[in-house]
């Protein structure tokens, strides 16, 4: 009995190393493609730059739809950023999703608000009740929308898309802030090929801890707390890198909700946005991939690694857990509905390569890992451990773990140098080393909740996260009355 539970020990051992070592080794040759990508945009040069965009007719127009519930610590910060944008032709699409605090009047003030009768472009489904439609009487192009909230994000920007003006949409979060040239830089790839891309992400990085003032990021600078600096990494690896990676194999599958460009009249086409799923942002790249597939039309879904969107990120754990759990039960649903796809030729390399590894590696993964830590831990208890073998496992999984975070945080340094403080870039790395010893074992606790909540049916439930607000030039939160 003693050689079978120590067979079984061993066993579960070297599958979760195995396990380990392949995502940790097919993440490093994605963020060395995207590094190589990252380098090569540094360089270039083109006939189309930045202010030949800005000035060609051919640029087109965008509208920034942003659904907001109970975000009076940042809206006024998030506005600023979205109507200062360096761009020739824009509009703000707000949409206040049953806000039980001041986000609706503190907009109302800021914007001079006028209600006026509302003149659908679309007819998606919206569950909520829209109750009014505004606009701002300043001269800034901002429209506000008040619904009732059923507590989906989705909900909201099928509003905002029934609204929407201009050909092309970016959703932007509530607490998020874009820098002055984002929509610019991440329009480009429609100008260039305007008949084929059909969706375009940018960079999302921490603002905790950044130093702003009216939705400016005056400077980036690392929170001093430890969770957020090892999601900061985790940013810089997932964006900057990881996504540049799986575009460049044309096989990119999410867009975050936080900042991410679309084509319209493809979003209508579609239905606009899942109303039950909670990896909405996901599913719908997914969605329009698989349509066009289908039609046979080709298309493009893009990465662009230079704009980037500033937003919060959870600051505790039990934050940081309803948000990770919530995206792996929203995985987990997006896979289900898209199981067809999964190793299905005939949607490229989406079908026999993304969809496959974020089912095996992503959804299914805790299972591994946790399983692991647990077989790890019963034969220590039973004494059957062999303490060699797992020192050895545990010191090839962390090389390999920190050798991955740092060169992500050795390519943001060389390509663009956000963090100016030596104390910062010495803390991304530290940071890089402490995700793995307890924040990677915790999170995959997390994504295993969420898996088993998607098994067992439950009602998938979108929860707001606690907002702290933006910092100011002293360092001081700017809350609502940072106007």
């Amino acid at each position: 009995m003693t050689e079978f539970l120590t067979d079984v020990v061993l066993t579960a051992n070297w599958v979760v190393l195995g396990h380990v070592l392949v995502l940790d080794t097919v993440m490093l040759l994605l963020v060395l493609a995207g590094a190589r990508r990252v380098s090569a945009g540094r360089r270039w040069s083109g006939a189309e730059g930045h202010d030949e965009l800005f000035a060609s007719p051919l640029t087109p127009a965008v509208s920034i739809l942003v659904p907001a519930h109970d975000e009076e610590a940042g809206i006024l910060d998030t506005l600023a950023a979205a109507l200062g944008q360096r761009y020739p032709s824009l509009e703000v699409v707000l949409v206040d999703d049953g806000s039980t605090d001041r986000t609706f009047d503190l907009v109302a003030e800021r914007y001079a608000l006028r209600e006026v009768t509302a003149r659908p472009t679309a007819d998606l489904p919206v569950d909520g009740e829209v109750l009014s439609v505004h606009r701002a009487t300043t001269g800034d192009p901002l429209t506000v929308i008040r619904k009732t909230s059923v507590g989906r994000r989705s909900d909201a920007l099928n509003a905002a898309l029934n609204l929407a003006r201009h050909p092309l949409v970016c959703m932007v979060d509530a607490d998020s802030l874009l820098e002055a040239d984002a929509l610019l830089r991440v329009v480009r790839p429609f100008v260039e090929d305007p008949e084929q891309v059909v969706a375009a992400g940018g960079v999302i990085r921490t603002a905790n801890g950044a130093l702003t003032d009216r939705g400016t990021v005056l400077e980036p600078r690392l929170s001093r707390n430890w969770l957020v600096r090892i999601q900061a990494v985790e940013y810089l690896r997932s964006f900057l890198l990881g996504r540049t990676g799986w575009a460049d194999a044309n096989a990119l599958l999410i867009i975050s909700g936080a900042f991410g460009l679309f084509r319209r009249d493809v979003l209508v086409e579609v239905g606009g946005l899942d109303p039950l799923s909670l990896a909405e942002d996901a599913e719908l790249v997914v969605t329009v991939q698989e349509h066009l597939r289908r039609a046979g039309r080709p298309h493009r879904v893009v990465f662009v690694p230079e704009p980037v969107c500033w937003t919060e990120v959870p600051e505790t754990w039990s934050v940081l857990g309803r948000q990770r759990r919530r995206w792996s039960h929203g995985l987990a649903q997006l896979l289900w509905k898209h199981r067809r796809m999964i190793g299905n030729p005939r949607y490229g390399p989406v079908g026999l390569l993304a969809l496959p590894f974020f089912l095996v590696f992503e959804l299914l993964g805790p299972v591994v890992e946790v399983l692991g830590l647990a077989s790890v831990a019963i034969a220590a208890v039973l004494g059957l451990l062999d303490t060699g073998t797992a020192l050895v496992m545990v010191g090839v999984a962390l090389a390999l773990g920190t050798l991955l975070s740092t060169t992500t945080i050795a390519v943001e340094e060389y390509a663009f140098h956000r963090y100016r403080r030596g104390r910062d870039v010495v803390g991304l790395l530290l940071a890089g080393v402490l995700e793995n010893v307890g924040f990677r074992q915790v999170h995959a606790w997390f994504r295993l909740r969420g898996l088993v909540a998607a098994l067992t049916r439950r009602t998938p439930v979108w929860t707001a996260m606690p907002r702290t607000g933006f910092s100011g030039p002293a360092g001081d939160p700017l809350v609502a009355s940072s106007s």
